[in-house]
């Protein structure tokens, strides 16, 4: 059991594995939740964007896009959202990063392991020709 506040209201509550907020706001996020299903739901909105559904609903799309990543919305059957990547902003489907950006930090995860690489063989080379001699006293 932890005690934490909760991240909309900063009421004090005790955090359960399915919830980061408080009764109160969880029972206004359903609330909210409901107005945004029965909005996609119809066949006019169902290839609504995220701007399209926050403008029709009312509600925030930082809340659009936690119940999208929480999978509560399945992309699937709204193709039009979707939330941004969180490095570079662009409108994805799944993961937290763009298929750009992961290639991009592979790519550079890649040319560190390079140069790790060829630094230890500098070492083991160096290491390799180093001669010792005795020296009579």
């Amino acid at each position: 059991m932890e005690l934490i506040n909760c991240t909309n209201c900063n009421t004090l509550f005790v955090k359960s594995k399915f919830r980061d907020v408080c009764d109160a706001c969880y029972k206004e996020e359903e609330a909210k939740f409901d107005i945004v299903y029965k909005y996609i739901r119809k066949a006019t909105n169902r290839t609504a964007t995220m701007q399209q559904v926050v403008d029709g609903t009312g509600v925030e799309e930082e809340l659009l896009i936690k119940f999208v990543k929480k999978g509560r919305l399945r992309l699937a059957q709204f193709p039009n959202l979707g939330y941004p990547c969180e490095k570079c902003g662009t409108i994805i489907k799944e993961g937290r990063i763009c298929n750009s950006c992961a290639s991009s930090i592979r790519s550079d995860l890649a040319e560190v392991e390079k140069e790790e690489q060829r630094k230890q063989e500098i070492a083991e080379r160096d290491h390799k020709s180093v001669y010792y001699t005795k020296i009579d006293e």
